[in-house]
């Protein structure tokens, strides 16, 4: 990988606060090289207070094609866009950004999609399934719209903070009705569970769902990457539960997200932002 390295490479940064613990650099440096491009990815640290000045600067280097944005400069990122998808425009975040002829930033928001093509490849057809999601946060809002958007028959929503919860169903509503409601801990009668938040990367952590109210037919979605197989899914899988690892949607989140930095949308519509 580094062998190739000269002074035509072509630059990528991935920006966030903290930086250590992301994946991509290796995983994207890698599809772009299996693609043809000569190209690598860079973690670069940037706290918050510091974003909207870091990537005016990076704006300038004639030879960087692209910015990934993970936790939690997401919606800086945005901000930042001169042109985004409809998706992004509804999240009002971006995690991946690629050049526009005139310089400025094209900007999507790929994780609700990365999350929903990880559970198809681990066997879930999310159209049709009752579903219920603990996380309304950044990857919580993306992940509801684009399994509302795949079809689910219904989504209902919780999260520990109510009114964050209540402002996510309400955008939900006005564009999908009342397939969309408040939910509970309590995953008996659905047949699609998602944790969308943080619970289980810590030992101690409570399981963000009632794992013994699951059924066996049920799948269960989990965002966590570290550990790979959470209490959450370890409680799902000895009930015979169908599980998705946070690393499955992290796989499918970099494949997209490589597929938008060379310039092959997911979507055909874009709108200023």
């Amino acid at each position: 990988m580094l062998a190739g390295l000269n002074g035509a490479t072509r630059l990528y940064v991935v920006i966030g606060d903290p930086i250590a613990q992301v994946q991509s650099p290796a995983g994207i440096t890698h599809s772009l090289a299996a693609r043809g491009r000569n190209a690598v990815l860079v973690p670069v640290h940037v706290p918050v207070a510091d974003v909207d000045a870091c990537i005016r600067g990076l704006s300038l280097a004639r030879n960087l094609d692209g910015i990934v944005a993970t936790v939690p400069h997401k919606f800086t990122a945005f901000r930042h866009c001169a042109t985004v998808t409809e998706r992004a425009r509804f999240l009002e975040s971006a995690n991946a950004m690629r050049r526009n002829p005139d310089g400025g930033w094209h900007g999507d928001m790929l994780d609700g999609l990365g999350f929903v093509e990880g559970i198809r490849r681990a066997g879930c057809v999310p159209e049709g399934r009752r579903a219920l999601q603990v996380g309304a946060g950044g990857a919580g809002t993306a992940i509801a719209l684009a399994l509302l958007e795949a079809g689910v028959a219904s989504l209902a929503l919780h999260d520990a903070d109510a009114a964050r919860r209540d402002r996510l169903i309400g955008r939900l509503r006005s564009r999908f009705g009342d397939r969309v409601r408040e939910g509970s801990p309590d995953p008996a009668g659905f047949d699609l569970a998602v944790n969308a938040t943080p619970a289980g990367m810590l030992p101690d952590d409570p399981l963000p769902l009632l794992a013994d109210r699951l059924a066996p037919g049920t799948f269960v979605g989990e965002v966590i990457t570290a550990p790979e197989v959470t209490p959450l899914l370890a409680a799902a899988r000895a009930r015979g539960c169908g599980t998705q690892t946070g690393i499955g949607m992290f796989t499918a989140v970099r494949d997209m997200i490589v597929d938008f930095l060379l310039e092959r949308d997911l979507e055909q519509h874009s709108r200023s932002a």
